[in-house]
């Protein structure tokens, strides 16, 4: 888990797994995605290989990239694990839904006129 969030921890790693999220990519054009040397990029790729985030395939003189999301699993639970035993998050759900009902009751108060109302108009006509 650790070297999946140290590998997710750059930018430029997070950007080649979103190039690799919807197909496989060469080595040479994932590259020419960034302003960075190609050599940096081999750099970036091989931390994602041993990471286990990404897995390469040898085509002729290219490197084939593909996304490997097995190795998120592990870190996805910890998350997973963090965010249900915050006490935090039932409190601000819960601030959420008044909010929401607050907000909801105002709105048709405003648009539904009173009893007050329909009376003073009565007696106004």
């Amino acid at each position: 888990m650790d070297a999946v969030a140290q590998a997710l921890a750059d930018p430029i790693r997070r950007e080649i797994l979103r190039i690799l999220r919807d197909s496989t990519a060469s080595a040479g054009s994932i590259a020419s995605a960034f302003p960075v040397s190609r050599p940096a990029v081999s750099r970036h790729l091989r931390v994602l290989r041993e990471a286990g985030l990404v897995r390469d395939v040898l085509r002729g003189r290219e490197r084939e990239y593909s996304l490997e999301l097995g190795a998120l699993a592990e870190l996805e639970a910890f998350l997973r694990e963090l965010h249900g035993a915050s006490p935090w998050h039932r409190r601000l759900d819960a601030l959420e839904t008044e909010v929401h009902r607050v907000g909801r009751r105002r709105r048709m108060t405003s648009t539904t006129p009173s009893r007050n109302d329909t009376k003073r108009k009565k007696e106004t006509a």
